[in-house]
């Protein structure tokens, strides 16, 4: 192979480079950024990269020599702490001003301001007449903020420009978006700039936006990278930062090495630009995404996940989106309003992350009673509401709360549901399921029910059968036996709790193997199954909190970590698998927030609980939450 030398002036002294040598070059550093050094040292792969970025500078120096390529130096990026603190998701999609789509402008803090209105392709205000709490509830909740503080009125946060969008507006404080709420109509108004209306949002201060997730998947990379980003040597590419909602705010730039970012098809490197369409807000934490792509490692706080997130998800990084996402968990117990949570679960509908979807969705179906009760309930989408009927893991009293939680959202829905929906979602009742009493009053007592008797009168027919029929019967006719899952019910007799949490421990039981405390320890009874048919069969159980090695092998077996919790019975001709299968859960929830941070299975009768650090959520408690046993037998 003929080999093509040119001398190189790289302003620092003159190097012979060749194009076998590039070549070689290339695939080392693929190698490198994919699996670590491979079979270039870590002192040598900065000298190679260097001698590609000269040559690379060469190449394109003399492809123009009439316009010498000058690289525009890394934009002054403040990475400084937002002084609010985090700001939750925002409902709104980021990127081009979407129909109906708010935003806050003229205020001292992102949570402040006066409220516009995007209509008709351009940003108007809203007038003050009529501008009340109610009002300023809806406009937090749809930019995505835990709460309202107040409504501000007489245009304090500066008069805006442009048409005045609307007047007179008239919200009950649960509707999802503004534009929803009642109003004369697009335009139509009789009001000046001077009463253009604002809110003040609650900026969730109290959540912890100043820890940080360390991330590290570089497998060995140099940390000279990290150096050669930041310095911007050599660099041929420029990366342009933008707000596609506001052409007021500056464009920022940042350069970067086209050689580098190359190696991520999914960026699509076709020229030495790449523009970044994304908001403001975001704008401080696009430096170290970029330099990710060269580390592989990245430092996460709860205040850059979101962005992280979003530029993950824009440039198809599946493997940071999902880490992030993980750090998004952290945020779930910290906001008793939900807002925070449902956000998080549209924001993952809209950017298809599976794994966040998932991890919200477990939450609110462990908390679902406490979601129920706030006024976020009434406002989830009809998706979000399908997906958490669906779940067996909903933590409820029984079955009858379900149904009653969906008739006040159907209520609440009734002009927006269709039809099909509202079948569709009671499909996902699960009427066998409810304890009979309650389920002969639910015909006398439902709203819903008088209005789709023949729908109900088909439920309640298979639930009646189910209580009264050996289960092989019905199967006979219905190979879907979802309906006739529990879900993990609370209610006597299916759940005790046990509230002993004290880290006070005498020790002596350590040593000489006494019996359980009885304030740890409690027994009862419920039937075999939810079936009436199994009433008045009784199995006995106890339920035990073990803290100590010699509690357990007092009972035969060894305890590996403790609080270890116990749940079993001594009836053994019903625990065998012949009619049912138990499939118990332990649940622990805070004492003082009524939060449940912590669900999982007993294992041949005993459930480890999971250090901190090894659970899917953080214990927002450690020293004070409480253990609920819960009996949970399904058909076999």
């Amino acid at each position: 192979m003929q080999i093509l030398q040119k001398r190189v002036d790289t302003g620092e002294r003159e190097m012979t480079v060749d194009h076998s040598t590039i070549n070689r070059l290339d695939k080392e550093l693929f190698e490198q950024l994919e699996h670590g050094h491979g079979n270039v040292g870590a002192g040598g792969f900065e000298e190679h990269l260097r001698s590609w970025l000269r040559y690379k500078a060469w190449r394109m120096k003399a492809s123009s020599p009439e316009k010498p390529h000058n690289n525009p130096l890394v934009a002054a990026l403040k990475l400084s702490k937002n002084d609010c603190g985090w700001s939750p998701i925002d409902i709104q999609p980021k990127g081009p001003p979407q129909e109906g789509g708010l935003r806050l402008v003229g205020g001292d803090l992102p949570s402040a301001g006066r409220v516009e209105v995007y209509h008709d392709g351009q940003w108007g205000t809203v007038c003050d007449d009529n501008w009340e709490i109610a009002q300023a509830l809806v406009v937090c909740r749809q930019l995505g903020f835990p709460g309202v503080v107040s409504a501000t009125v007489g245009g304090v946060n500066g008069e805006g420009s442009g048409p005045i969008w609307l007047d007179d507006v008239s919200c009950t404080g649960s509707e999802s978006s503004l534009s929803t709420c009642l109003f004369k109509g697009w335009g139509v108004t009789d009001c000046s700039h001077k009463e253009d209306a604002g809110v003040i949002c609650e900026s969730g201060k109290s959540v912890d936006s100043g820890r940080t997730f360390s991330l590290d998947h570089s497998l060995g990379l140099s940390e000279k990278l990290g150096s050669l980003f930041d310095s911007g040597d050599n660099c041929d590419f420029s990366i342009l930062i933008s707000d596609p909602s506001d052409e007021q705010v500056a464009a920022q730039m940042i350069c970067a090495h086209r050689v580098i970012l190359s190696l991520y098809l999914q960026l699509n490197i076709t020229s030495t630009t790449l523009s970044v369409a994304i908001s403001q807000t975001c704008h401080p934490f696009v430096s170290s995404f970029f330099r990710y792509l060269y580390t592989r490692k990245i430092d996460i706080t709860l205040s850059s996940a979101q962005c992280l997130h979003q530029l993950s998800y824009m440039f198809e990084l599946k493997q940071l989106k999902e880490e992030v996402g993980r750090v998004f968990t952290m945020l779930l117990p910290q906001d008793k309003t939900f807002n925070t949570q449902v956000s998080l679960y549209e924001y993952g509908v809209r950017t298809m992350d599976l794994l966040l979807q998932e991890n919200v969705l477990q939450y609110l179906s462990w908390n679902f009673e406490f979601l129920m009760i706030t006024p976020v309930w009434k406002t989830i989408s009809e998706g979000m509401m399908e997906a958490l009927l669906s779940r067996s893991d909903l933590v409820v009293q029984d079955e009858a709360f379900v149904f009653e939680a969906l008739q006040v959202w159907l209520k609440e829905r009734k002009d927006t549901t269709s039809p099909e929906k509202k079948a569709e979602l009671l499909k996902q009742i699960r009427f066998p399921m409810i304890p009979v009493e309650k389920l002969y009053d639910i015909q006398f007592s439902s709203d819903i029910y008088r209005s789709d008797e023949a729908f109900y009168c088909r439920a309640f027919l298979k639930a009646f059968q189910f209580n009264t029929l050996p289960f092989a019967k019905i199967w006979e006719q219905f190979n879907n036996t979802e309906g006739y899952l529990p879900r993990i019910y609370t209610a006597d007799p299916w759940g005790v709790v046990l509230n002993y949490t004290s880290t006070n421990f005498d020790y002596r039981y350590q040593y000489y193997g006494y019996g359980v405390n009885s304030e740890r320890m409690r027994s009862f009874t419920t039937p075999v199954h939810n079936s009436v048919m199994f009433k008045e069969q009784r199995i006995n159980w106890q339920a035990q909190i073990l803290l100590y090695s010699g509690e357990c092998s007092n009972q035969g077996f060894t305890c590996t970590s403790f609080p270890l919790a116990r749940l079993f019975s001594y009836d053994s001709q019903y625990t065998s698998p012949s009619i049912a299968r138990f499939s118990n859960k332990l649940i622990l929830t805070c004492k003082t927030e009524n939060i449940v941070f912590h669900v999982q299975d007993f294992k041949t009768g005993k459930a480890e609980i999971p250090t901190n650090s090894s659970m899917s959520l953080p214990n927002p408690c450690p020293d004070n939450y409480f253990f609920t046993f819960v009996v949970r037998p399904e058909y076999i």
